[in-house]
């Protein structure tokens, strides 16, 4: 028992080693079973080299299409393309995954990843630019992201991904109110007031429950109010006063 278990490391091992030339083609595994060559996929992301894992699986997928270990190897690449930071093959393997298997026991997974790609897109790469106001960030991936975390809870509500899809669902809400509550204030402070107004009703509407419809009702009454439109700041007020009672403007 104790050699059954030593092998298959040594056996991946020689493997990596054997392959780690750059110049490389699914030919060069061909001596290998899908078994074999899907462990040393694996090995190669328990020890974070990523782009090396990558080439084990898409091996897996262009010699082994219908055996077994090809369905594992197309989640596996996944989360290794994601890892090496190629986000549109990451993508495109989480399509191609659900496109073969809608309704495998794995498919939650692939929806969950396509939602962390595109979660983690602008985040990495704006934090740079904006390290204390990452909502001032250009929101499509979030958006896109919050779809596809929405279609993940709609057809896998039980999904072990759930709790976490949820969570991460509020933090984008969240970000995505504070960056349209950004624009109004914008809009705002160069007394574009329609605009302020009409962003920040689109909060109120589109953001409920959220931190940023007090100060988007706040922003929609001294709007109206800069506009003259009487009715629609009093409105805005028994609204504001209904939801805020020990607030003040």
């Amino acid at each position: 028992m104790k050699i059954n278990k030593i092998l298959p490391i040594c056996f991946c091992a020689l493997i990596i080693s054997g392959c780690a030339s750059k110049d490389y083609s699914p030919n060069d595994f061909k001596k290998y079973t899908a078994k074999q060559i899907l462990a040393g996929g694996e090995q190669a992301i328990a020890k974070r080299d990523y782009k090396e894992a990558i080439r084990y699986f898409e091996a897996i997928d262009a010699l082994y299409p219908f055996n077994p270990e090809a369905e594992q190897g197309q989640l596996d690449v996944i989360y290794a393309y994601y890892k090496a930071e190629d986000n549109a093959s990451a993508l495109a393997a989480a399509n191609r995954y659900i496109h073969l298997y809608p309704e495998g026991a794995h498919t939650d997974y692939a929806y969950y990843m396509k939602g962390v790609v595109n979660f983690d897109k602008d985040r990495t790469m704006l934090k740079k630019i904006y390290p204390l106001k990452i909502e001032k960030l250009d929101v499509t991936n979030l958006q896109d992201a919050y779809i596809n975390f929405s279609e993940l809870l709609k057809r896998f509500p039980l999904s072990v991904y759930a709790k976490d899809t949820e969570k991460r669902m509020l933090y984008v809400r969240n970000l995505l109110a504070e960056h349209e509550l950004d624009i109004a204030e914008f809009y705002y402070a160069r007394k574009a007031y329609v605009a302020s107004a009409n962003r920040a009703s689109y909060i109120v509407q589109h953001f409920e429950g959220t931190s940023q419809v007090k100060r988007a009702l706040k922003i929609m009454i001294k709007s109206y109010r800069a506009l003259n439109l009487d009715k629609q700041a009093n409105d805005a007020l028994r609204v504001f006063n209904l939801n805020f009672p020990k607030e003040s403007i």
